[in-house]
């Protein structure tokens, strides 16, 4: 096998627990090819970069195996190299965020009746 759908690819590296959840975040823009958004369908083969974004981390691997099927995860982490830059700059905003963790103001009760209304408008006036 010399191709295979990147879809396909990110559920058996383990990157997503399901397809479906792979096609949505590619569907979303979270999964970049050469600085250019991807489709489901793109076929991806061995050498490629890949950019993945997955909650506050941003991951870009160099595509080394194709595997159709998902297996174990010392098998999964055979199939892609994650770059030296990519672990560091993952590093130094995990250490930011941890040194700003107490920054943030954390409530001290859950919100009441028209608070929670409130955030509801809110969250569907953004699509939240």
């Amino acid at each position: 096998m010399d191709r295979l759908r990147v879809d396909k690819w990110l559920w058996a590296a383990r990157f997503f627990k399901t397809r479906s959840i792979a096609k949505t975040a590619i569907e979303g823009g979270k999964v970049h090819l050469d600085g250019q958004r991807v489709k489901v369908s793109r076929e991806i083969s061995v050498g490629e970069t890949l950019v993945i974004k997955q909650g506050w981390d941003e991951k870009e691997v160099v595509v080394l195996g194709l595997s159709a099927q998902r297996g174990p995860s010392p098998v999964a982490r055979e199939l892609y190299e994650e770059t030296a830059a990519s672990i560091k700059k993952r590093e130094r905003e995990a250490q930011a965020r941890k040194a700003a963790g107490g920054a943030v103001a954390r409530p001290t009760q859950k919100p009441g009746k028209h608070q929670r209304k409130a955030l509801e408008r809110l969250r569907k006036q953004f699509d939240l």
